[in-house]
């Protein structure tokens, strides 16, 4: 009764099944993945994120071989900004508006050179409402990040040349343009008094510390995965009642 099973076609049919059940299975334990990395993100974040600030340039110098280490930490600064030299980070979003991230180097007091991240500036900001950067030395308290790497599928920035506006903090990709040795991370300001009644630079947004959609994502995938294996049956039982019924139709009758 069963033998059909083993035609080209029903076995066709099996392999599709097979595939696509271990196709979900897969996709609902990466989904698992994601959310275990999610939440060590969300621990990572909230353990470091309202520590006491630290000097900057001791913290890095101490994990120039794990700069990932020290992330969210916030630190502290001082020197003076070079605002000749500012880069626009572009393609940002904000509390649902597009725009960019402000980007000026700070000359540090002993030379050295770090990339500040003032905030970020919707695209339809008034000039007047948008603040340069203080003009005398700063006191500066933020929160510190290893340089940007480019992801699979985003936009790269020219090779050669010099920046004025990027596609992200590559501090090895900006470096050569700047007038001096650069700290091998960057720091996103805290907020800072804006003159005039400007409002922007906007202080960059925490992370959101949520688990995100990754469990329910998993629970589809395998509901999904349940659900052909069932369709899979009830296929094989339909197909076996409707031999028996036309064996049964096809047989003499005395």
């Amino acid at each position: 009764m069963l033998r059909f099973l083993l035609r080209p076609r029903w076995l066709a049919f099996h392999l599709l099944v097979l595939a696509g059940i271990v196709l979900m299975v897969n996709l609902g334990f990466w989904q698992l993945r994601r959310l275990d990395e999610r939440q060590a993100f969300n621990e990572i974040v909230e353990a470091r994120y309202n520590e006491p600030p630290v000097a900057l340039e001791p913290l890095v110098a101490a994990h120039l071989s794990d700069l990932d280490a020290i992330e969210w930490r916030p630190v502290e600064l001082s020197g003076e900004f070079l605002t000749d030299e500012e880069i626009r980070i572009v393609n940002r979003s904000q509390n649902g508006r597009s725009g960019d991230n402000v980007v000026t180097p700070l000359r540090l007091d002993d030379g050295d050179i770090v990339l500040v991240n003032r905030g970020f500036v919707p695209l339809d900001a008034p000039d007047d409402q948008v603040a340069p950067p203080p003009e005398d030395n700063v006191e500066v308290v933020g929160r510190v990040h290893p340089s940007d790497d480019r992801r699979r599928g985003q936009v790269s920035d020219a090779d050669v040349g010099d920046l004025t506006e990027a596609q992200r903090i590559d501090i090895e990709r900006l470096a050569p343009q700047l007038p001096g040795p650069v700290i091998p991370a960057y720091v996103d300001i805290r907020a800072e008094d804006s003159p005039g009644g400007a409002i922007f630079p906007e202080s960059i947004a925490p992370p959101e510390l949520t688990d995100g959609p990754h469990l329910s994502y998993a629970v589809q995938w395998f509901l999904f995965s349940v659900a052909v294996a069932a369709g899979w049956v009830l296929a094989v039982r339909h197909s076996v009642r409707t031999r028996r019924r036309q064996e049964h139709a096809a047989a003499p009758h005395t």
